[in-house]
C-alpha cells in the first residue's frame, strides 16, 4: 500500500547465503534487515548439555508469536525492541537492540516463508538455492570462528538436525518464493535479480 513499507522475504538453507545477500540487497535500497535468528526461544531454563542436544532446526524452536508481532510493526512503520540471543549458551540475552522501520524491510532467515502470517505480507519472496554440500562447509567454518563450536559437533549437529530440519521444513517453502537466487553465485547477480522483481512489483510502484 501507498506510504507504508515494502517487505523482502529471503529464505534459505543454513548458509546458503541468505545474510550476504539480504546486506548486498539492503546496500542498494537502503533497507531494514529484520534476522529471524534473534528469535530462538529462550534455553536457560534447560542445563547446557541438553542445551546442546535442542534441535534448533524446525520452526517450533522460534519465537513465532513475537517473530509475527515485530514484523508487522515494522511494516506498520514502528521501531521495535529485538531481542539478542547469545548462541554459545543457547540463551536470550537481557539486552535489546532497537530496529527501526525503514520504506523497505528485508526478513531473512531459514523459516522466513515457512509461515503464511509472515509471507502474507512480503511484496517480493526469495528462496536462496544451495546444497547441503555446498552449506556445511560454509556452517563449519562460521560455528567453529563465531560460535566456539568443533568440527565433529557441527557435522554431528548437521547430520542429526540440520540436514533433515532443511529437508522438511525449509526446501519445501521454495515453492512460495517469487524469486530463486543461486546461493554460490557472485552476491551482485542474486541482488540484482531481486531488485528487479522489486522494482517490477505494481505494489513497489504505488509508492
Amino acid at each position: 500500500m501507498p506510504g507504508k513499507p515494502y517487505l523482502i522475504a529471503i529464505a534459505g538453507m543454513s548458509c546458503s547465503g541468505k545474510s550476504t545477500i539480504a546486506r548486498a540487497v539492503a546496500a542498494e535500497l537502503p533497507a531494514t534487515i529484520f534476522q529471524l535468528d534473534e528469535y530462538y526461544l529462550n534455553l536457560d531454563h534447560l542445563p547446557p548439555e541438553e542445551r546442546a542436544r535442542y534441535d534448533f532446526d524446525r520452526p517450533q524452536a522460534l519465537d513465532e508469536v513475537l517473530i509475527a508481532e515485530h514484523i508487522e510493526a515494522l511494516a506498520r512503520g514502528e521501531a521495535i525492541q529485538q531481542p539478542v540471543y547469545d548462541f554459545a549458551r543457547h540463551t536470550r540475552t537481557d539486552r535489546t537492540t532497537v530496529v527501526e522501520s525503514k520504506d523497505v524491510i528485508i526478513i531473512e532467515g531459514l523459516f522466513t516463508l515457512y509461515w503464511e502470517r509472515v509471507r502474507r505480507i512480503c511484496g517480493t519472496k526469495v528462496f536462496v538455492e544451495a546444497s547441503h554440500g555446498e552449506c556445511l562447509p560454509r556452517r563449519t567454518a562460521r560455528d567453529i570462528v563465531e560460535r566456539g563450536r568443533t568440527a565433529e559437533s557441527v557435522l554431528e549437529q548437521y547430520e542429526a538436525t540440520v540436514r533433515p530440519g532443511a529437508d522438511a521444513y525449509v526446501l519445501p517453502s521454495k515453492g512460495f518464493a517469487d524469486v530463486l537466487v543461486d546461493g554460490t553465485q557472485p552476491i551482485a547477480l542474486a541482488a540484482q535479480a531481486i531488485l528487479r522483481h522489486v522494482k517490477n512489483n505494481p505494489a513497489t510502484r504505488e509508492k
